[in-house]
């Protein structure tokens, strides 16, 4: 369960993205999920292969490279998926970034199980 609600907030990230950076178009609904999925399929397996490859690079920019990585999945998926489309390099980077943030403070209230989790911490102090 936890996995569709997920999918359904970085769907809905990305619809937000696409609303706010020009170059970035989904049509829809089901391209939004279709992308989604892909793009989270693409974090899962590509981005750590391409990440070990471009170790070096990573080192040298001090992790500045690794938006340029996303942006390079974004677009990526983009090619595979009808309805949703990335032109140009900095809408990819921009894109990439946008929505690393916005799907990450969204999924930052969803617990393991599905369910929305805000956590409040009670310490006293001295």
């Amino acid at each position: 369960m936890g996995f569709l609600i997920r999918l359904c907030f970085n769907a809905l990230a990305l619809l937000l993205v696409s609303a706010v950076v020009p170059g970035i178009e989904v049509q829809g609904v089901l391209p939004a999920l279709a992308a989604a999925f892909f793009l989270g399929l693409a974090n899962a397996v590509l981005r750590p292969l391409i990440v070990i490859l471009t170790l070096p690079l990573i080192i040298l920019t001090l992790g500045l490279f690794i938006p340029i990585i996303n942006a390079f999945l974004l677009k990526l998926v983009s090619t595979m998926i009808r309805g949703f489309e990335v032109h140009g390099f900095w809408s990819a980077v921009f894109g990439a970034l946008l929505l690393s943030i916005v799907s990450g403070v969204l999924n930052f209230f969803i617990n393991e199980h599905g369910r929305m989790e805000v956590v409040v911490s009670r310490k006293r102090l001295p």
